[in-house]
C-alpha cells in the first residue's frame, strides 16, 4: 500500500474544529512538530491495541503501530478536517495492518492471544477461574469473527468512533456497520453465555 492510499477520502460528519487532535493535526501541516508528538503520545497505545487484534503478537503490534505512524506522517498534507482525526488515522491502521495480517510471518492461530486479560477478583477461586474463562472464551471468539466485525466493535466499544466513523473507516454504510455490529454481538453472546451473566449487555 502506498503512504497515501486510503487516506484522501473524505469523511463524513461535522468538522471537528472542536477536536483537539484536529487542532493539533492543523497545527502540525504548518510546521509544529510538537503537536504530532503529542498525536503519537495519545494514539500510540490504542494502535498498539488495535494491531493486536490482527497480528496477536505485541512486538509486531508494536512495530504496526510505528509503521501506521510513519504513513500518517508522511500522509499528513493529504489530511483534512472533515471528521474526527481518529476516523482518518484508524482508517490508515485498517489498511496497513490488513496487508501485513496477511504476509506469513505476521499471523499466528487465535489461541496465540497475547492479549488475554485474566481479571483479578476478590470472590472465590472458583470465581475467578469462571472469570478467566470468561475473558479466554470472549478473546477468542473476537479473535475468529471476519475481519469486518471485530474491526467495527473494536472502533466501537474500545475507541468510542460513532457509527458514521466506523462506516467511514471501512468504506461502507451506516446500515452496513450496524449489521455488522448486530452479528458481532450475536456471535460474543453466544459464547460468552455459558460464562456469565449479563452477556446480553454487551
Amino acid at each position: 500500500m502506498s503512504d497515501r492510499e486510503g487516506v484522501g477520502v473524505v469523511l463524513t460528519g461535522q468538522p471537528g474544529e472542536a477536536d483537539p487532535d484536529v487542532v493539533w493535526m492543523l497545527a502540525f501541516q504548518r510546521g509544529d512538530e510538537t503537536c504530532f508528538q503529542k498525536l503519537y503520545d495519545k494514539y500510540k497505545a490504542p494502535l498498539i491495541g488495535f494491531a493486536l487484534r490482527f497480528v496477536r503478537r505485541r512486538d509486531l503490534a508494536e512495530e504496526l503501530a510505528q509503521e501506521i505512524f510513519i504513513k500518517a506522517y508522511r500522509a499528513a498534507a493529504s489530511y483534512r478536517p472533515e471528521a474526527r482525526f481518529a476516523s482518518w488515522l484508524f482508517r490508515i491502521a485498517r489498511n496497513h495492518c490488513l496487508n501485513e495480517a496477511r504476509r506469513p510471518e505476521r499471523r499466528s492461530p487465535p489461541e496465540a492471544l497475547e492479549e488475554t486479560r485474566h481479571a483479578s477478583t476478590t470472590g472465590s477461586p472458583e470465581a475467578e477461574v469462571r472469570t478467566r474463562r470468561a475473558q479466554q472464551a470472549l478473546d477468542l471468539t473476537l479473535a475468529r469473527l471476519p475481519e469486518k466485525q471485530r474491526t467495527a466493535l473494536v472502533l466501537l466499544r474500545v475507541h468510542h468512533l460513532s457509527y458514521e466513523e466506523i462506516a467511514a473507516t471501512l468504506e461502507t454504510s451506516v446500515g452496513a456497520v450496524k449489521s455488522l455490529l448486530n452479528r458481532a454481538r450475536e456471535q460474543l453472546v453466544e459464547a460468552l453465555a455459558p460464562h456469565l451473566e449479563g452477556a446480553h449487555d454487551l
